[in-house]
């Protein structure tokens, strides 16, 4: 049954829209106004595709901010990129042939839903932006490199139905999600409604900017998504963010999202759904917006949205989108009730307010994201020292890698733009990089190359070692390359602190460069202000940074661009053709001859990047038992998805790199962890990997963590390397057990981060907090996720590794489980804890062993 008695015309079009103010005043008069804008959409959703049986309890929860009760969410589409996009299809590729091998109908594995794949994640910066050559030098390693990768991702673009695939070089995902594939509006089949979407990324709320519901999950919720599923939920914390007063001159939008993040994590927005809005808002465009919206991760919410209003229609203007696209978002938006001003009686769970005129330029770190450092506080903070030289040539604090980079600094066109402007000075005054500073410039759209040269500002850059070094996510997602080799013989040798400066959104302990000590988020205009320093030893707002021709000193504000010249260049020279010249060809579709292509993968078992992945082996398919776990780690707070399972290069000592080297890969040709994540063999290997990583249950002599990935082999208390701990936990068939603090799992929504402590025999965590997209992981891999009662930590216990557990209770959502603890000693502590199971259908797919297996399950039953 349909509820097509909401449908109405939408007035000057050809089109229809269900009309969400109808459906719900019919169940609750005057209640339309009262709803804030996340709800209206999820409303419209529901009233599009939810059968009408069921219409009335689920608007219901919204109506009335009820959580009791699951409801259907139906993505309109998936975005991926190719890291967990391939490992997506990898596990598409192993359902369906294990769904043919117990006589099902391995067809039913295939994306209903229309699915995009980005390659934007395989790129290296092994050449940097001072080698005039860089782009294609880096172009051709990484196709040497991913040959494997590639042959299965142009193998998926044929074998799976509604899938696109752009290939690498193009740019970010969610740049370019944002700078063309969100249409704002659909109109399908004529029916007008929202774009909704999730993404293999935490960074999918990007395009959130436009005012599009779009949420960063695992590759396992995504997989779940393209196979025509919806995804539940309950109606979550909706916080509204009340945006007041005007930015100061010269601050960026990166200060602002710097700034943001800091504020919204000491207000506890976790797995919030977030709302901006407020006289504030008209001052950001939606190059701002979109810088504010990426950081949603960081911040721990599930999504920041702006509503749509009259800087969405510009930009979507500007951008090259067509005339009657942008007329249809407009007049759709206000017939419905999504257009900016039509929420003044919106309500929220809380609202919370951030003023614009507070916001100062600012980095962030020096390994968290939230850990905001105003520029003005740098010897406050200790991070200005009394200049040391620390080698021959880098000082202490020398900053090896000075990099502009990720989707959320460079789509923003004013953000590259000051960048290209304080370049143009420096180069006049006579400035130059520091050596020892590995520089780059990795945009994540074509189009910042075009307008950068329009405005004559890319050969200033480039002058400086800025220049292009691919269109991809790079040194923010680990992939900063090499070093050179003297540089990091002097590193090493002297055992100088080292740092890096990135316009990205992530700087988590060993995340940038095994090199790399420490990290600080900045605007891409201050990163290369610090390459001129070469240190972040250096007082940036008031240190000289050198002499002009006269010998006067030069300091930032003499090479800081003004705003007025900023908006003059953006004004001149960003144009909607350079969008149409760049993604006309990108997107447009070739009409080919039927190719026959088998629609079973051929692995090659020799590969290091593909293979049929084990999730249907019999011990996967259904429930743990719980009983007798022993620990594998204690954790501290702040476990990131790095920890768990890192991103970046890999060293040839590693357990990964050895494995690759046995198995005849090339040392320089190691790659990163990131991109070998289709091999269940290499990227087990990388579980809790990251030389950063602190296990309290690893002390030294004085009674310190030790750092490393390390853990204790219980019962013997043996010390050992964690991956010689889950070979030896594997033979004994011993199931494991993580204990944490707070904030676990925060970080990239990699799926690896569940799926490699599962396949290590680890059946249930215990945290004080769990990040959204991590837990949901956790689930879709059949990990039980129970969480400390308020005021209880590991401490309360005393937890300390040699324990064993169990755990009783009958498992439903949201429900208290006991944990039994059995200390070395034989005592027996009993402990409530809260079951993060948070719906039905999270716990119908644990008890089925996760979200392929229940899956495999249900076609198999079909096919009986």
């Amino acid at each position: 049954m349909t509820n097509d008695k909401y449908l109405k015309k939408l007035e000057g079009f050809d089109t229809s829209y269900y009309d969400v103010k109808a459906a719900v005043e019919d169940i609750t008069p005057g209640s339309f106004e009262k709803l804030n804008y996340t709800s209206r959409v999820l409303a419209e959703n529901l009233i599009r595709k939810c059968p009408s049986v069921d219409l009335k309890d689920s608007l219901i929860q919204l109506i009335e901010k009820r959580t009791d009760k699951d409801f259907p969410w139906f993505p309109s589409r998936v975005i991926c990129h190719d890291i967990l996009g391939l490992t997506a299809f990898v596990d598409l590729a192993g359902l369906r042939e294990a769904v043919a091998s117990k006589g099902g109908n391995p067809d039913k594995v295939n994306p209903v839903v229309p699915t995009q794949l980005i390659v934007d994640h395989s790129l290296a910066v092994e050449c940097g932006g001072f080698d005039p050559d860089a782009f294609q030098k880096n172009r051709d390693i990484e196709d040497r490199r991913n040959a494997d990768r590639f042959h299965f991702i142009n193998w998926t673009k044929e074998a799976f139905n509604n899938v696109d695939v752009i290939p690498p070089g193009n740019g970010i995902m969610h740049q370019i999600n944002l700078e063309k594939m969100s249409p704002v509006v659909h109109n399908i089949d004529g029916i007008a409604s929202p774009d909704t979407l999730v993404g293999t990324d935490s960074h999918t709320p990007h395009v959130d900017a436009l005012g599009v519901i779009a949420v960063g999950v695992g590759g396992l919720e995504a997989e779940n998504v393209m196979l025509g599923n919806p995804s539940y939920m309950r109606v979550p914390e909706i916080i509204g963010v009340e945006i007041t007063g005007v930015r100061a001159e010269g601050i960026t939008a990166t200060d602002i999202a710097l700034a943001m993040t800091s504020f919204l994590r000491e207000n506890n927005v976790i797995s919030a759904y977030l709302e901006f809005f407020g006289s504030g808002v008209q001052y950001l465009n939606l190059g701002d917006r979109a810088t504010i919206a990426n950081m949603t991760p960081e911040y721990g919410a599930s999504a920041g949205i702006f509503a749509i209003d009259e800087q969405t229609i510009d930009y979507l203007t500007v951008t090259g989108r067509d005339a009657a696209q942008v007329k249809l978002v407009e007049a759709y938006a206000k017939a419905n009730g999504l257009w900016a001003d039509q929420f003044d009686n919106a309500t929220y769970a809380r609202t919370i307010e951030f003023d614009l005129s507070k916001v100062t330029r600012s980095l962030a770190g020096p390994s968290k994201p939230h850990k905001l450092v105003p520029t003005s506080t740098l010897r406050a903070e200790g991070i200005v020292k009394e200049w040391k030289q620390d080698g021959d040539k880098i000082p202490d604090g020398g900053i090896l890698i000075a990099a502009i980079t990720s989707c959320t600094n460079t789509s923003n066109p004013r953000n590259v733009i000051a960048a290209g402007l304080l370049a143009k000075k420096a180069n006049e005054l006579g400035l130059t990089r520091k050596p020892w500073v590995k520089s780059s410039l990795a945009p994540g759209s074509k189009v910042i190359e075009v307008y950068l040269k329009e405005a004559g500002l890319l050969s200033e850059m480039e002058k400086l070692g800025f220049g292009v070094v691919g269109f991809a996510c790079t040194t923010c997602n680990g992939m900063s390359g090499a070093l050179d080799p003297a540089i990091q013989k002097e590193v090493v040798d002297n055992d100088i602190y080292t740092t890096a400066v990135l316009s990205g959104n992530r700087n988590f302990d060993g995340r940038i460069h095994p090199y790399v000590k420490e990290a600080f988020l900045a605007s891409p205009a201050l990163v290369i202000a610090y390459a001129l320093a070469g240190t972040i030893r250096f007082d940036i707002e008031n240190d000289v940074l050198g002499k002009d021709k006269e010998g006067n000193d030069i300091r930032l504000k003499d090479l800081w661009p003004s705003d007025a010249e900023i908006n003059a260049v953006e004004k001149s020279c960003v144009r909607p053709e350079m969008y149409n010249n760049i993604y006309e060809p990108m997107f447009k579709r070739e009409l080919l001859d039927s190719i026959k292509i088998d629609p079973f993968y051929k692995w090659n078992p020799k590969s290091t990047y593909i293979n049929r992945p084990p999730y249907w082996e019999d011990e996967y398919m259904q429930m743990p038992a719980l009983k007798g776990m022993r620990p594998l780690g204690v954790f501290p707070d702040n476990i990131t998805t790095d920890h768990l399972s890192p991103s970046n290069a890999i060293l040839p000592t590693s357990a990964s790199g050895e494995y690759c080297l046995k198995m005849g890969l090339p040392v320089e040709d190691l790659n990163s962890y990131a991109t070998h994540r289709g091999d269940h063999h290499t990227a087990s290997r990388a579980t809790l990997a990251n030389p950063k990583l602190y296990n309290e249950m690893v002390k030294n002599e004085d009674g310190t963590v030790k750092q490393g990935s390390l853990t204790k082999i219980m019962p013997e208390g043996t010390e050992s390397r964690m991956w010689e701990a889950i070979e030896t936990y594997t033979q004994r068939k011993q199931p494991l057990i993580i204990i944490a603090g707070t904030n676990y799992g925060q970080g990239s929504s990699r799926d690896w981060a569940a799926k490699g402590v599962r396949l290590a025999g680890v059946e249930v965590l215990i945290a004080e907090s769990i990040e959204r997209i991590h837990r949901t992981n956790l689930v879709g891999m059949g990990v039980l996720p129970l969480q400390f009662k308020d005021g209880e930590t590991r401490h309360t216990y005393n937890i300390d590794g040699s324990e064993t557990f169990d755990i009783e209770g009958k498992i439903t959502p949201r429900c208290d489980l006991t944990v039994v603890m059995t200390r070395a000693n034989g005592e027996v502590v009993k402990f409530p804890v809260l079951c993060r199971l948070d719906t039905s259908a999270e716990v119908d797919v644990y008890k089925n062993g996760g979200i392929l297996q229940k899956f495999a399950k249900d076609v198999i039953a079909e096919g009986k």
